[in-house]
């Protein structure tokens, strides 16, 4: 795969860097030529929040490391490295009433795919690849390893990687 590093940013894990990062994702894929960016928007939200919340990263002088790849012209790649924490990231079932707990349930569902890696010395790296389709592009439905109407950049990448069972890919 021929993944093309974006951009990458660290952020101290503080509340503030939530907006900040949201706002350097859109501007490096719009820069880039991607045109619809809202979902990794959210994603990058959701990650980057979820970071600082339940990590060591969010303790005084954590950090956070923000790396955005372009996959191809209609997908990309974020991917957040935390401090550690000593749960693995994974949806859960919230409640009605619940004010928190479903930004990776949020993840799984405005991505193609996300997964966790552990990294040496305690840190985890969370992804999420997501469509950057413009708005000429027929809408694009992304479940495991069925692909339907996605350009064949797109497929070639997408299904190269979700074949890969060494990837540590979780498909959704």
């Amino acid at each position: 795969m021929n993944d093309q590093v974006l951009a990458k940013m660290i952020l101290p894990g503080m509340a503030r860097s939530v907006s900040l990062a949201r706002r350097w994702v859109v501007d490096a894929l719009t820069t880039a030529g991607h045109q619809d960016v809202e979902s990794a928007r959210l994603v990058t939200s959701e990650l980057v929040g979820n970071a600082i919340l339940h990590t060591g990263s969010g303790r005084l002088g954590g950090l956070v490391t923000v790396t955005i790849y372009e996959v191809c012209d209609d997908l990309a790649r974020i991917e957040v490295i935390d401090e550690g924490a000593s749960t693995v990231p994974r949806p859960r079932e919230s409640s009605e009433g619940d004010c928190c707990g479903r930004g990776l349930w949020l993840v799984q569902q405005m991505s193609c795919r996300w997964g966790t890696r552990p990294l040496p010395v305690r840190c985890n790296l969370v992804w999420a690849e997501v469509l950057t389709l413009g708005a000429d592009h027929p809408s694009d439905v992304v479940t495991g390893n069925n692909v339907k109407n996605l350009s064949s950049s797109v497929k070639a990448n997408h299904l190269t990687l979700a074949d890969d069972p060494e990837a540590g890919i979780k498909p959704r």
